[in-house]
């Protein structure tokens, strides 16, 4: 019996050490877990902090990229799990072809989804304020943090998970999603009516300010017109750095993509909050 494998893409400003509560809790009921950084993202917080020359430059196509070969030398395909901008390397890998199924967690926008929120736009024209600097990089400060984050936190948790986890952002990525509604073959794009990728599960955290559902649920209409399964969950308590502290999140979108994948079919949950549970087992 080959065992389940989880590849777990984190998103901007933080390394694969984001998914530590993810990590252990799908390891220690049995799954197969890939937990990698992105390209030049391998060191240390500290060390990333103080020399980001690793992975300034990085842009949106590296990334996605450097998960393929990763999934690439796996021996079945897996679950892939992405959450902020690692969603919308999700949504890119499931496009070109990969992964039994997918979940984008409180996604960046892909391109086509119009409206932005307010705090993706302060944190965008951060960079934005130096276009010439596209091989830069762009840090939050705790204060940013906490509120397009950890708003749900209070400022002390807020403090500390900004001192674990936050690492600069290569601006050029930052750059690419911005702009992506007025660039042609933009780097974020995906082929809305592809009727063969892998089932789809994006999820939206009621409080999340980064990525709030109406910005999840602009990206699930835009798949609409696909034969592909697609699916919304909106957990309304969550911000969008919360919803990677809660295993019953990762247990239900693990449910979720195992079911997926294995061709069976989940009550609707487009536009319903209330969840439903599964005994998970490798």
């Amino acid at each position: 019996m080959n065992i389940t494998t989880i590849v777990l893409v984190p998103s901007l400003w933080m390394t694969a050490l984001c998914w530590e509560h993810w990590v252990k809790h799908y390891s220690d009921k049995g799954y197969c877990v890939v937990a990698r950084s992105w390209p030049g993202m391998e060191g240390g917080i500290e060390q990333l902090r103080r020399d980001p020359s690793s992975f300034a430059s990085l842009g949106l196509t590296e990334v996605v990229d450097h998960y393929e070969q990763i999934i690439r030398e796996l021996e079945t395909p897996p679950i892939i799990i992405g959450h902020g901008f690692g969603g919308l390397v999700t949504q890119i890998l499931l496009d070109r072809g990969w992964g039994a199924a997918g979940v984008a967690v409180a996604p960046a926008p892909v391109k086509g989804v119009r409206r932005l929120p307010l705090a993706n736009l302060k944190i965008a024209f951060s960079a934005l304020g130096n276009p010439f600097n596209s091989h830069g990089t762009t840090s939050l400060t705790p204060k940013q943090f906490r509120y397009a984050f950890a708003n749900t936190l209070t400022e002390t948790q807020s403090l500390a998970a900004f001192e674990r986890y936050m690492v600069p952002a290569p601006n050029r990525i930052l750059l690419q999603a911005a702009l992506a509604n007025f660039t042609p073959h933009a780097a974020a794009s995906v082929n809305f009516r592809n009727d063969t990728r892998a089932p789809l599960l994006l999820v939206a955290g009621g409080k999340d300010r980064f990525a709030p559902p109406s910005l999840v649920k602009a990206n699930f209409d835009l798949y609409q017109e696909s034969k592909a399964e697609t699916d919304y969950k909106e957990f309304p308590s969550e911000a969008h750095f919360t919803l990677l502290r809660e295993t019953k999140i990762a247990d239900y979108v693990l449910g979720w993509a195992l079911y997926r994948s294995n061709g069976s079919k989940l009550p609707a949950v487009s536009n319903h909050t209330d969840g439903w549970s599964v005994q998970l087992s490798a």
